[in-house]
């Protein structure tokens, strides 16, 4: 009986290692990983999802990235190079690797670690129902551009004229700055477009609107990407409030930021993966949204522009950077 008992815990054993091994491939699963600026914050994220759902990196997956280091004309060609390996699956870290992915296959599972817009951009055909081989997560920005004229409207008094930095090229921006025109027009506010379409644009946009507006809305766009501390150093320069879209900024000394969180949606991309991996077809999962969107503020920002920041303004805050 007790040899029975043995050969039994034995044979549960072994069919418990099997079962924790089915959850990951016996193999290691190329990921392509594609971004527009090198923003290895979430590319970490990313990796730390994966690990999250028992992957090793170099055993079970190999993670294959491709930065095109702010210059987006790039992205075409290292979409191209990525799907000429044969990935199982395609992350894209922003809207224009998204697009640019999905411009190179349409065989190959893309992921969105985060897009704009994902219909409106032609990404997918529906949210719930994706079709095609695009899924992941997607960031609506209608409402976010009327909260956030409001929080500057809550710390900037008698703010009635609002300037825009952003890039006006690209199709995300163009969304977004769209979407601010209509949150403008129902909260009475005016708005000034200040364009930069290179590095060298940025302090003479922040210089032009500390003149002619009482604050500023950073849009998304490379360039912001990879010039985040040199943007907060020329808003603090010409003393210009400023709410960006992401934390890095308010981190880097930024007044204030509110969005989603980048680092978590690129970590939620694992999850993407990870079913994709075992079978699942993207265009049967639906597009993800999320549901937190988070503000900080920096007290030190705000104390070198000369804002008193109300308590009741702090306790709205996720995030307070003494």
């Amino acid at each position: 009986m007790r040899l029975v008992r043995s050969a039994l815990a034995v044979i549960l054993g072994l069919a418990m290692v099997s079962g924790a091994m089915a959850q990951v491939p016996s193999v290691a699963a190329l990921v392509g990983f594609l971004e527009v600026s090198g923003g290895s914050e979430w590319r970490d994220a990313f990796r730390h999802g994966l690990s999250d759902l028992g992957y090793v990196e170099g055993r079970t997956v190999v993670i294959e990235p491709r930065d095109a280091s702010g210059r987006y004309e790039r992205l075409p060609d290292l979409a191209a190079e990525l799907v000429r390996l044969h990935p199982s699956v395609l992350v894209a870290s922003d809207p224009l690797s998204a697009v640019a992915a999905k411009n190179a296959t349409s065989t190959i599972p893309i992921v969105m670690a985060n897009s704009n817009d994902a219909v409106g951009m032609g990404l997918v055909k529906s949210l719930a129902r994706p079709g095609g081989n695009v899924t992941g997560l997607s960031t609506l920005s209608t409402g976010l551009s009327g909260k956030r004229l409001e929080l500057l409207a809550a710390l900037v008094p008698g703010l009635s004229r609002v300037g825009v930095v952003w890039h006006p090229a690209l199709q995300p921006a163009q969304m977004a700055y769209r979407d601010l025109q209509a949150a403008a027009k129902a909260l009475h506010f005016s708005l000034e477009s200040f364009e930069v379409t290179r590095s060298e644009d940025l302090d003479p946009a922040f210089q032009a609107a500390s003149q002619r507006t009482g604050a500023v809305a950073v849009l998304n766009s490379p360039i912001m990407v990879q010039n985040f501390d040199f943007v907060v150093a020329a808003a603090a320069r010409h003393k210009v409030p400023a709410i960006y879209y992401s934390t890095e900024f308010t981190h880097a000394g930024g007044l204030m930021s509110f969005g989603a969180n980048l680092s978590e949606m690129h970590r939620r991309a694992a999850v993407y993966v990870d079913k994709i991996l075992k079978g699942a077809k993207p265009g049967d999962l639906p597009v993800e949204q999320p549901t937190k969107f988070e503000l900080v503020v920096n007290l030190k920002a705000a104390k070198a522009l000369g804002l008193a920041i109300p308590p009741s303004f702090l306790v709205r805050a996720d995030e307070v950077i003494e």
